[in-house]
């Protein structure tokens, strides 16, 4: 049996996007992403929750990102063979968009975002593919905030579950009476659903979709 020293944190997850190499995990010290800048806005001290990633199969685990106070990191995601990292750092009001380069052990910039591009950050996170930073607050509205700025209405039991090119693959659930899902695919642009199918889509480790139904 091999041991793998996380700190004590056992919520080890496969990273989104479409690998078996890479796993993440991470403390919540102070909740989501949001929960935390809810207590810095709130004029709390904020520190930083520790996130981990960790490699298959050799078991190597990394630190991407240092904690430092005021600072809180969102959920990754696998793009183009690289783990993809989402900071806030709310004292600077920046977002930051990173590229861990494992072989370096170091993170590399590939967008910075003020803050106040987004009205907080409820569900901000990455998706792919391409990489895209989204937001889907509690109102009604989807929220595309990088690379480019879209936003539009969707059903409020809607969520996004990934991005290929100009089409955005949305999973909605029912009860009438019994729990079901479909997807809504839907123009980028202004968001029109161009299509609708029974099922959810899920994405496999070596990037194959499977439509679960």
């Amino acid at each position: 049996m091999r041991a793998i020293d996380i700190q004590g944190i056992t919520n080890m997850e496969l990273v989104r996007g479409g690998t078996d190499e890479w796993y993440w995990s991470t403390d919540y010290i102070h909740g989501d992403l949001y929960e935390a800048e809810e207590l810095f806005r709130q004029r709390h001290p904020v520190r930083s929750n520790r996130m981990y990633l960790i490699h298959y199969p050799d078991g190597m685990v990394y630190e991407p990102v240092p904690p430092a106070d005021g600072q809180y990191l969102g959920c990754p995601v696998y793009e183009h063979g690289a783990v993809i990292l989402l900071a806030v750092r709310f004292t600077e009001g920046l977002i930051d968009i990173l590229r861990f380069l494992p072989q370096h052990e170091k993170t590399q910039q590939v967008a910075q975002l003020p803050l106040s591009a987004v009205k907080n950050c409820y569900n901000l996170i990455l998706h792919t593919s391409p990489l895209s930073l989204t937001r889907q607050p509690n109102d009604g509205m989807f929220e595309l905030i990088w690379p480019e700025q879209v936003s539009f209405a969707i059903n409020g039991r809607e969520s996004l579950n990934f991005r290929d090119g100009d089409k955005l693959y949305f999973s909605i659930w029912y009860e009438d009476p019994h729990y079901r899902e479909e997807t809504l695919v839907r123009a980028l642009q202004d968001g029109t659903i161009l299509n609708r199918f029974s099922g959810d889509i899920r994405i496999m480790p070596n990037g194959e979709k499977w439509l679960i139904k």
